[in-house]
């Protein structure tokens, strides 16, 4: 399994249009990958997110490629406008009711998946964040806030300073 590889398969089956597949519904497995634009090979690059149909699975590739997970929003976003045009190119909905439809079903996902992730299968417990149970599991307090925390006395943080020069 490569870098950005989940290791794990979702249930749900995508269906993807033949026509867009140059031939996929034949005997023949090739993996029909989309080729970058000559101005990216020229000028070099990183890239950051690839995602395939096989056997109506997705499979999605990642790099992190930025210290600042936020930036993702603003690549997807970018991503969700570039399908929204070819959509509205080449049906008759608009590139606002395309966008909605893909964030509603984004929103959808994401509630799905993290649902999914909070209760770990054949349990009737929700699973404790990664960074919680690692502490809870060595024997240290686990505070559910930041507030909770710093009454609790296990704020490690400085105090910070206000504009009187007071903490």
């Amino acid at each position: 399994m490569g870098a950005g590889h989940q290791g794990r398969r979702r249930n749900r089956k995508l269906s993807i249009r033949p026509s867009s597949t140059m031939g996929y519904l034949t005997d023949n497995p090739i993996y029909h990958a989309r080729a970058l634009p000559d101005y990216a090979l020229d000028r070099g690059g990183v890239e950051m997110l690839r995602a395939g149909i096989v056997d109506e699975e997705l499979v999605p590739t990642a790099r992190r490629a930025f210290d600042d997970p936020a930036h993702w929003g603003a690549l997807l976003a970018d991503v969700v406008r570039r399908l929204a045009t070819i959509y509205a190119a080449e049906t008759k909905r608009t590139e606002a009711a395309v966008s909605a439809t893909i964030a509603n079903a984004f929103r959808a996902a994401l509630a799905a998946g993290a649902a999914e992730r909070a209760m770990p299968q054949g349990s009737e417990e929700p699973a404790l964040p990664a960074r919680r149970a690692g502490a809870k599991a060595r024997g240290k307090p686990v505070a559910k806030s930041p507030k909770a925390a710093k009454s609790a006395g296990l704020d490690k943080s400085p105090a910070r300073k206000t504009a009187r020069g007071k903490s």
